[in-house]
């Protein structure tokens, strides 16, 4: 008997030892978890540690995917340095002698001693757009923790001091993200939306987002941005439909249209060279005329659907808007009949609606358009068809691209804030032009400008300090140089009479890309001189830019009077005369006009939405 109950304790005692030998061996293995991500937050912020413990490919780098287009397919590393050696067999630069990348070193910003802004990107808790190895970004600025930023910053009153009112009056942490390349890329749909969907120009995307230094030095020149988006042309396309419509038909039939176009050396009412190519312009607008429909969402109260802000420099919202809404023409009643859905939205109105002063936080504001998204989709079944590829917003307000990065994905965007690593899509995307209009009862006023003889100023600028950029041109030329005219803020009468009377007007940005200086330059006769890295310009998928504004990276700030000197007088008069021929289609009408502004958003639009489509 004893010798049972010896064998029976015995037995306990094996029992227990090696439930505590699996509690240690667990609680190791916890302890090897929590090590692992404390190490990841604090030490490799870049690196994602946990899912490539995991990886089923060793080795593999965060872009990794395969790509189809047509009948051709692209497959492993996309880096930016692949794609500017094919731009340089690829693309021929006018009046260029070198094209390449320019990688801004921090230490162009950290020498100029200048306390700078807070700078404005994405912040943390907001969609990113996923990235796909090809890098974008800005020399490093200031970054302040979200708790000592004031998103709210209203500026004073800039059209007292002669510059654009309220150019951007919000401020927010900073963040870097790669941005995709638009050629061979298309936005993962949203989490509102179909994620098995059929996608067939991007198959096995990876949803990594880069937050590394590399990409903040990363910048484009404006002949990669024509590659690009030359590229996106034969590679980008929008989800197949999930189930076939005429309207599809239609616009294939109005693709091979466009595509063999009948070759135009000249047109009535239009100029040449300040297209990429006429002919195929004027074929696409004159069946956008003849074809396009486009169905407006009639849900959303007027204090943010359906009206906006009609003088400001956010007013292409409301000025579409209203247009559209006016217009018997293209809009239908029908929505079986609709090529285009559009989502009556102002950004500008929203922002006012809903944000919280001081929160700190646009959370609401997504989940606002998140549930408008929501609802669109299980009333109607059109979005739900294409994943709102055949939709689209027009939107200028600042925050614009980052709350729709993930909800609107697939959707047409009209931009102001166009920029190449906050999301911009070649192929899908387009550059809303901003203008800033002092009077709503009459948008034209005071246009026009000196002739070329009496514009004796060589370049001119002035402004507040927003952003890092401004204050590094200011101190590299403020009171330097009586051909440069470059001052902080003045008064609204000297900031008109020196746009007026000079040759270039520097369009630094601010804190964020776009500036309404590029128009306002077009309006006054005096040629842009863009001076924002990775900005995509305006109708850019239409318009030649360099035959009428001159295009300088950040990093070339100390050279810029030599840049300018460079360019000879019959050059200069050449590019004074095609600003003036393009000003036409920067302008806003009360009863809109063949080739104006209006007219040229929604073609852009339209464009967008007929090279997106692909035969299946």
């Amino acid at each position: 008997m004893w010798n049972g109950v010896i064998c029976l304790n015995m037995g306990i005692e094996v029992r227990y030892a090696s439930l505590l030998e699996t509690k240690r061996l667990l609680w190791l293995v916890a302890s090897f978890f929590v090590m692992v991500l404390i190490i990841q937050y604090f030490g490799f912020p870049n690196v994602y540690v946990v899912p490539s413990l995991f990886s089923s490919s060793k080795g593999q780098v965060a872009f990794l995917g395969s790509f189809q287009s047509g009948n051709s397919s692209v497959s492993g590393n996309l880096t930016f340095a692949s794609v500017l050696n094919t731009t340089a067999s690829n693309v021929v630069h006018e009046g260029t002698a070198k094209t390449e990348l320019s990688n801004t070193s921090d230490a162009t910003f950290k020498d100029s001693n200048i306390t700078t802004n807070k700078d404005t990107e994405i912040e943390d808790k907001f969609p990113l757009q996923v990235a796909h190895g090809f890098e974008f970004g800005m020399p490093k600025a200031n970054v302040t923790s979200e708790n000592n930023v004031v998103l709210d910053k209203t500026d004073k009153d800039d059209i007292a001091h002669g510059v654009a009112k309220n150019e951007t009056i919000d401020n927010s942490p900073i963040i870097t993200i790669a941005a995709p390349l638009a050629a061979v890329i298309s936005p993962l749909t949203s989490s509102s939306q179909n994620q098995s969907a059929d996608h067939s120009c991007m198959r096995n995307i990876p949803a990594v987002i880069e937050r590394s230094d590399r990409a903040r030095k990363s910048v484009a020149s404006i002949a990669q941005m024509n590659y690009m988006l030359q590229q996106s042309r034969t590679s980008f396309c929008s989800m197949k439909p999930r189930w076939s419509s005429v309207v599809d038909q239609e616009l294939l039939r109005a693709k091979d249209l466009i595509e063999n176009a009948p070759l135009l050396q000249s047109e009535p009412g239009l100029y040449a060279p300040l297209f990429r190519n006429l002919s195929m312009f004027k074929r696409s607008y004159d069946l956008m005329e003849k074809t396009l429909k486009v169905y407006i969402y009639s849900e959303g109260e007027r204090l943010i659907f359906h009206s906006g802000p009609m003088d400001g420099i956010y007013a292409s919202e409301g000025w579409f808007i209203k247009l559209l809404q006016e217009n018997k023409g293209f809009v239908t009643k029908n929505p079986q009949k609709a090529h285009l859905f559009y989502m009556p939205i102002s950004f500008r109105l929203l922002k006012m609606t809903l944000y919280v002063p001081d929160s700190h936080n646009r959370t609401n504001i997504i989940q606002f358009l998140s549930n408008y998204v929501d609802m669109m989709a299980q009333k109607y079944p059109f979005w739900n068809r294409t994943d709102g590829a055949d939709h689209f917003i027009v939107a200028c307000h600042d925050w614009s691209p980052a709350a729709t990065n993930e909800i609107m994905s697939n959707c047409i965007r009209s931009l102001c804030n166009a920029d190449l690593r906050g999301g911009f899509q070649f192929g899908k995307d387009v550059s809303l032009p901003q203008p800033n209009i002092r009077l709503r009862t009459n948008p034209l006023a005071e246009l026009g400008g000196k002739p070329v003889f009496k514009r004796r100023t060589l370049a001119f600028f002035a402004g507040h300090m927003h952003g890092y950029l401004r204050p590094i041109l200011l101190k590299h030329w403020e009171n330097r140089d009586p051909d440069m005219r470059i001052y902080g803020e003045i008064t609204k009468a000297s900031y008109l009479r020196y746009m007026k009377s000079s040759k270039y007007c520097i369009c630094a940005r601010g804190s964020q890309v776009n500036s309404p200086r590029v128009v306002e330059a077009i309006y006054y006769g005096c040629i842009p001189v863009i001076l924002s890295d990775n900005y995509v310009p305006p109708l850019f998928e239409t318009l030649n830019w360099e035959s009428f504004a001159v295009f300088v990276q950040e990093k070339d700030i100390p050279n810029l009077k030599n840049i300018l000197l460079s360019i000879s007088d019959k050059k200069y008069k050449q590019m004074h005369g095609r600003v003036k021929q393009v000003q036409q289609h920067f302008l806003w009408h009360f009863k809109p006009s063949k080739y104006d502004v209006f007219h040229m958003i929604l073609h852009s639009v339209w464009h967008n939405r007929v090279f997106g489509m692909r035969r299946r």
